[in-house]
């Protein structure tokens, strides 16, 4: 008797353990479920289907439309994402490997005081500050023709692709920076240091010894960086009005001029799949770097 009213005392408190949990995660699964699950479910249906005079039925006549007004801008978009993203990774490194390696400790601490400022920096505020640094007559080519390097006739605005990518660049550069500076700093030393015995320099130890280290890290900082620079809307918008443009403002310009929300869900989830490809990509180079360990 005493035997069964322990295990029924147990199965009790294992149950409220059981609810307590539940109700703590209770929160965040609400959260995620209406403000992502249900939104993204919603544009995938809606991006799939059309109304007719039968009611809705299944077609891909969003994406049939999509294409074929649109193509020029999803092409333009996967070149300037991929474009920002190789410098970013390429600055990255060179910053990281400035810290890891450099020797002069002035110049490796005001490297890492001033890299880190922009991160903070929301996009769209950092689109106006390009605005006014990169025009034709903005702060850059101010500075040039004061410094005699250009008359004002010589002069040329970068609010075009050039722009965005430097915005981008600028932007995500410190992220991505951070992260692989904290990879390199937890690296073990004592192979750089042997290879410097032997007589590598800097830039070979970066290349051969430290980049492959933490190559994971930078991955998966890029594959967050790509995710926010596809979904960005302020930059393009306000960096360049020229077509072909970013993937972002033509799903607001279809929406705002046409309340064409088909269209718009189709290169949702057009770009949706870029970022999935990209994310599926860094996932499968990690599963085979763990069977190549075993």
């Amino acid at each position: 008797m005493a035997q069964a009213t322990a295990f029924y005392r147990t199965g009790l408190i294992m149950n409220a353990s059981r609810f307590s949990g539940l109700l703590l995660v209770a929160p965040a699964v609400l959260f995620i479920a209406g403000l992502f699950v249900y939104p993204l479910s919603y544009s995938f249906i809606d991006a799939f289907t059309v109304a007719g005079d039968a009611g809705t039925r299944f077609s891909l006549a969003n994406f049939v439309l999509a294409f074929e007004l649109y193509g020029d801008d999803i092409v333009f978009t996967v070149l300037i994402v991929g474009l920002s993203a190789v410098l970013i990774a390429s600055g990255a490194i060179l910053i990281g490997g400035y810290i890891t390696l450099g020797t002069n400790r002035f110049l490796v601490n005001a490297v890492r005081i001033l890299y880190r400022w922009p991160l903070f920096i929301p996009f769209i505020v950092a689109a106006q500050c390009m605005r006014t640094f990169l025009a034709k007559n903005g702060l850059m080519n101010g500075v040039l023709i004061e410094m005699g390097m250009l008359t004002p006739l010589e002069t040329t605005g970068f609010l075009d692709w050039r722009g965005i990518v430097i915005t981008f660049v600028w932007k995500q550069l410190p992220f991505v920076a951070l992260l692989v500076t904290g990879a390199m700093a937890s690296l073990d030393r004592a192979g750089i240091e042997a290879a410097r015995d032997l007589g590598a320099g800097r830039l070979r130890i970066l290349w051969q010894i430290v980049v492959p280290q933490v190559m994971p890290t930078l991955i998966v900082a890029l594959v967050l960086s790509i995710v926010t620079m596809m979904s960005v809307l302020s930059v393009p918008v306000m960096i360049s009005g020229h077509s072909p443009t970013m993937m972002t403002v033509q799903m607001a310009f279809r929406v705002n001029a046409y309340h064409d929300y088909g269209t718009a869900n189709a290169l949702g989830v057009i770009s949706y799949l870029i970022t999935g490809l990209v994310a599926w990509i860094y996932l499968r180079r990690g599963v085979a770097g763990k069977g190549g360990e075993k």
